[in-house]
């Protein structure tokens, strides 16, 4: 494995029952870079993002972490090392303030995320700490809202300032503008700018407008394999990417959503 990659694949595969779902998939992150992983639905995008979380067990193949086999690892033992995943449901506790969900992300990355039988005082040395992400993404005046309350794309951002406190080398971001308007979308999309200064991003999205002003790198599958790879013009001038998102790709099997084929459209 190159130095420069700081996550690679290895003919990764995954079964379920003799369904192949993901299906010799060579995946080469490049450190720095952010990297999207796009495709039609059930193209085994989640799956992917799954295995390198270790929510599923590859059937076979190896995931490499800075040239270190991770394949056997557990989720735990992978977020210690580093590679901390933002789901694509805010993940977030609703009835606790802002700060409140930032100060148990450290807490849990500090190893102490059990002590909340302390007094609130021994905490308040996290504050500081939770301020500067509460502001690093917009929220520093909803530190004391209870989250329930904020809007939507608020929650999103409190999401990712509670995975920004894990202080993750490599972040998965899995749709992070899901369900999101254009004002919400154009904030988040500063907001990953931001989050990868100094870190690696590989995120799964489905707004290929997103994807064309943040991503350096795009992997696009379809039907569980790698179909092509490169930077967004690459990627978007390969007509078997057209064929895929646009309609049928020949093999009867339905190709992309309408969102997704307007998309496709919208970023050309």
């Amino acid at each position: 494995m190159s130095s420069q990659y700081v996550l690679e694949t290895r003919n990764l595969v995954k079964e379920f029952k003799g369904f192949v779902a993901v299906n010799d998939v060579n995946l080469q992150i490049r450190q720095g870079d952010i990297h999207a992983l796009i495709g039609p639905n059930g193209a085994g995008k989640t799956t992917v993002f799954n295995l390198l979380t270790k929510f599923l067990i590859p059937t076979r193949g190896q995931i490499l972490y800075k040239g270190e086999d991770i394949t056997a690892l557990k989720s735990a033992a992978i977020a210690r090392k580093g590679i901390v995943r933002s789901f694509q449901i805010s993940a977030v506790f609703p009835h606790m303030t802002a700060l409140e969900n930032i100060r148990v992300a450290l807490q849990t990355a500090e190893g102490s995320s059990f002590s909340f039988w302390k007094s609130g005082n021994s905490l308040h040395r996290l504050n500081e700490r939770c301020m500067e992400l509460l502001d690093s993404v917009g929220l520093a005046e909803f530190a004391n809202t209870t989250t329930v309350e904020l809007a939507y794309g608020r929650k999103r951002a409190l999401e990712l300032a509670t995975t920004l406190a894990m202080e993750p080398q490599l972040l998965l971001l899995d749709e992070p503008t899901q369900g999101m308007g254009s004002e919400d979308v154009d904030r988040v999309v500063e907001l990953v700018r931001k989050a990868a200064k100094g870190r690696t991003v590989l995120m799964v999205e489905h707004n290929l407008s997103v994807v064309s002003k943040l991503c350096d790198r795009i992997t696009v599958l379809a039907q569980g394999a790698v179909l092509t790879e490169g930077d967004y013009q690459t990627v978007s001038d390969d007509p078997r990417v057209r064929e895929v998102y646009m309609g049928s790709d020949g093999s009867g099997e339905r190709g992309a959503s309408a969102p997704e084929q307007e998309n496709l459209e919208a970023a050309q």
